[in-house]
């Protein structure tokens, strides 16, 4: 009696670690998920207003911060790099679902929505904190960033690329109303004379690449 006894505990030991094993498993699986449908990308290509709504419009991405990128936290404020005073670029922080969009597609978004060509210019805008910057995070982003590059150099899409490929430090979010900046003030001229436009631009060029709702 004593040895059925003792073969049942065991029966059920092996049956609880397993379980727990699988349960750990699936833990592990579930949070390795969501950190692949939680990632950042780190972009600067102009005034980040125009970036913000850019990205926002393509499937796979969810919320886009405005923000500084490239300098110190104690200057990381608007009236300090907007005044070129600063080391920061205008910035934005793509956060995005990678089982639905991958980062060279995000390059392909960055590269066919600005002009990489123009050193620290964006349009009417001109000085260090407007320039074209990819911040990559690992070795794989700093390749894809690269790669992409010299495609596009190889088939002539431009003829030279300015763009600044560089280690991701630090992300300071911008000021709240920064934030959403084109949704919230459609009738504000630069963002009727500027953002917009290139926004129209590129659905026009990607339709693809946009959200369907």
């Amino acid at each position: 009696m004593k040895t059925s006894i003792l073969f049942l505990s065991f029966l059920f030991a092996i049956s609880s670690c397993s379980n727990a094993a699988d349960a750990n498993k699936s833990l592990k699986k579930d949070t390795q998920q969501k950190v692949d449908e939680n990632a950042v990308a780190y972009f600067a290509s102009g005034c980040f207003w125009c970036v913000e709504a850019i990205f926002e419009s393509v499937e796979g991405v969810g919320d886009v911060i405005s923000g500084y990128s490239g300098g110190k936290a104690s200057t990381a404020k608007y009236d300090l790099v907007s005044a070129g005073r600063t080391d920061h670029a205008e910035a934005v922080a793509v956060h995005y679902d990678s089982t639905k969009i991958d980062y060279r597609t995000l390059l392909k978004v960055f590269f066919g929505s600005h002009d990489p060509t123009t050193l620290n210019q964006q349009g009417p805008d001109k000085g260090r904190q407007y320039r074209s910057a990819i911040f990559y995070q690992n070795e794989k982003e700093k390749q894809l960033a690269e790669n992409y590059i010299q495609e596009l150099l190889n088939k002539a899409v431009f003829f030279k690329i300015t763009t600044e490929v560089a280690p991701y430090t630090a992300f300071y979010k911008a000021e709240s109303y920064h934030q959403n900046y084109e949704h919230r003030n459609p009738n504000n001229s630069y963002i009727k004379a500027v953002s917009i436009p290139r926004l129209n631009k590129f659905k026009s060029n990607y339709p693809d690449l946009l959200k369907t709702e």
